[in-house]
C-alpha cells in the first residue's frame, strides 16, 4: 500500500508529505503525483516515489494509482477548470480500485452557497457517484490566505475587504495538512465528512489589530461596498472573474459561513489549531 498525494509540490501537498514523514510513515510508502520531476527533486531525495501526471492530461493518470493506494486528491487551483480536472483523477482512481480517495473540499460542503464552493460540491458528488471509498476533508479558510498578502497591508496601513463584521475560523495550512495525514494513515475515516476549521473565529478588525500589535504600525480594517472592493482587486491585477469570486467569499464571511468551528480539525490532529497570532508572526518574519 502507498499513500499517494496529488499536487505534492504545491503549498498544501508539500506539507502533507512533511506531516506523513514526521508521523513516522516511511518515505518508501509515500508516492507524490507531480507534473514536474524537477520541482519534486526534494521529495525524491527523501525517498518519496514520484509519479508524473497532470490533471489536464487524463492519459498520464492511467498508471498513477494502484489498487491498495490511499489517495489524497488536493483540489486544483484553476477555478473554472477544476471539475473536469478532478474528474480525471476520480476516473483513474476508480479504474485502479483504490482503497481510499480523500478530497480537500470546502467548509460547509453541500450547504456552502458561495461561488467558490460550486466546483467542490460538484467534485464531492462525482466521488459519491464513483462508488469509491471516500473521505471528505472540508477545509475552512487558511490563515495564510490573509498573511500571504501582508505587503500591501503594511504599505497602506489597511486591511481591505467587504466582509463586514463577519468572523473567520481559520487555521494554518499545516493544521489542514496534519488532518489529511491523519485520515490517510488512520482507520475509521471511510465514508466520513469532516468540517475542518480553526478553534477560534476572528474578525478582520481583530486581524488588523493583531498586525498593528506585532508591528507597532497603525493598521485598520476598512470595510468597503462589494463593488468598490472588486475595483481595488482588479486594479491590483486580479482577473475580473476571480476578483468577483473573492468578493463573493467576503459576502459569505459576512453571513457567518466561514466562522463555523466544531472541533473536527483539532480532534483529528490531536492538538489545538495554530492561533492567528502565530501565523501573523511567522508571516511578518518573512517580510
Amino acid at each position: 500500500m502507498s499513500i499517494v498525494v496529488t499536487g505534492a509540490t504545491g503549498h498544501l501537498g508539500r506539507l502533507v508529505v512533511e506531516q506523513l514523514l514526521a508521523a513516522g510513515t516511511s518515505a518508501g510508502d509515500i508516492a507524490a503525483v507531480v507534473r514536474s520531476k524537477e520541482k519534486a527533486v526534494g521529495l525524491a531525495e527523501q525517498g518519496v516515489e514520484l509519479r508524473i501526471a497532470d490533471y489536464e492530461a487524463p492519459e498520464t493518470l492511467a498508471g498513477a494509482f494502484t489498487e491498495s493506494d490511499r489517495v489524497l486528491l488536493i483540489s486544483g487551483n484553476e477555478v473554472g477548470r477544476r471539475v473536469q480536472q478532478h474528474q480525471a483523477v476520480i476516473d483513474a482512481a476508480k479504474a485502479a480500485g483504490v482503497a481510499q480517495l480523500a478530497y480537500t473540499g470546502v467548509l460547509g460542503g453541500p450547504e456552502a452557497d458561495f461561488r467558490l464552493a460550486d466546483e467542490h460540491k460538484a467534485t464531492e458528488q462525482a466521488i459519491l457517484d464513483s462508488g469509491l471509498p471516500y473521505t471528505f476533508l472540508r477545509n475552512g479558510w487558511y490563515t495564510e490566505n490573509y498573511t500571504g498578502n501582508l505587503a500591501p497591508v503594511l504599505e497602506h496601513g489597511a486591511v481591505v475587504a467587504n466582509a463586514g463584521e463577519g468572523r473567520v475560523a481559520s487555521a494554518a495550512r499545516a493544521d489542514y495538512a496534519a488532518a489529511a495525514a491523519a485520515v490517510l494513515t488512520g482507520e475509521g475515516h471511510l465514508g466520513r465528512s469532516y468540517e475542518l476549521s480553526g478553534d477560534t473565529a476572528w474578525s478582520l478588525a481583530e486581524y488588523a489589530a493583531e498586525i498593528a500589535k506585532q508591528t507597532g504600525k497603525d493598521i485598520a480594517y476598512t470595510n468597503l461596498p462589494a463593488e468598490a472592493h472588486q475595483q481595488i482587486l482588479t486594479g491590483a491585477g486580479v482577473p475580473e472573474a476571480f476578483a468577483a469570486i473573492l468578493v463573493d467569499v467576503d459576502k459569505a464571511i459576512e453571513r457567518g459561513l466561514l466562522a463555523r468551528t466544531n472541533g473536527d480539525l483539532s480532534r483529528l490532529i490531536g492538538r489545538p489549531t495554530t492561533p492567528l497570532a502565530d501565523t501573523v508572526a511567522a508571516a511578518l518574519a518573512q517580510q
